[in-house]
């Protein structure tokens, strides 16, 4: 079979060329639809806030009439913990103009890690590096989780921590399409966790919301790690 392809070789290995390029401007585009679409929704919930005459009880019924409203159409992404975190991505990042230059390399997943950096500084900092640097979210996961940007301020001899990182990462940083399979795309792009669609209705809907955007067929997805994840309204918790 192989001595069958040998003539097209050079033809085979451009078009895979072209899928790869295809795939990771589509994964981009979705990212950063995606990242745009939440950061608005928190702004525009806290500007309504703020506006609010009794602002905690009017801001706790408007988030509970929006998730109810919201997932009936749109599916679980805009869940009452969801909208929690879109407000949050708003207010840890309220320059419309960084949230630009951030969306075109990071995705959800990087987003919600830096959610928890409470000190501005190092949440500003690895915004810079997964930017520049092209990190993966489980590479930026590893890097807040263990502290880098503080060890690093501290660190005498910073080369030598900068390159421990990077071959403690190196794992992390081969598969840069990480929410190709993702349900948060699949829900953004409109389909429901208990959809069965077929590759006609997967590009039926990726045309109507993102051009050029490539995405693997599947039926749902889910992942069962070591931690058992139990999540509440406003929180997510990790147990062992």
């Amino acid at each position: 079979m192989e001595n069958h392809l040998m003539p097209y070789q050079s033809v085979i290995t451009e078009i895979k060329s072209i899928i790869s390029s295809g795939q990771e401007a589509a994964y981009s585009a979705s990212s950063k639809a995606m990242l745009l679409t939440y950061w608005n929704i928190g702004k525009r919930i806290v500007e309504q806030e703020m506006g609010g005459s009794e602002r905690a009880e009017y801001g706790k019924g408007l988030i509970s009439a929006l998730a109810e409203d919201l997932t009936k159409e749109f599916g679980k992404n805009y869940s009452i913990r969801n909208l929690h975190y879109y407000i949050k991505f708003y207010q840890c990042f309220p320059d419309e103009q960084i949230v630009n230059a951030c969306v075109h390399n990071l995705n959800w997943t990087h987003i919600r890690s830096l959610l928890r950096v409470t000190d501005e500084n190092a949440r500003y900092w690895y915004v810079k590096e997964a930017v520049d640097e092209n990190w993966s979210s489980r590479t930026l996961d590893r890097n807040i989780s263990t502290q880098y940007y503080h060890r690093l301020l501290q660190a005498p001899k910073k080369e030598a921590l900068v390159e421990e990182m990077k071959q403690k990462t190196a794992e992390f940083q081969k598969n840069q399409f990480e929410l190709i399979k993702s349900p948060v795309i699949a829900e953004f792009l409109g389909f429901k966790n208990e959809d069965t669609y077929l590759e006609g209705d997967l590009e039926s809907a990726i045309l109507s919301h993102i051009r050029d955007f490539l995405m693997e067929l599947g039926r749902g997805f889910a992942f069962v790690a070591r931690q058992q994840h139990i999540v509440t309204e406003t929180s997510d918790y990790y147990f062992l």
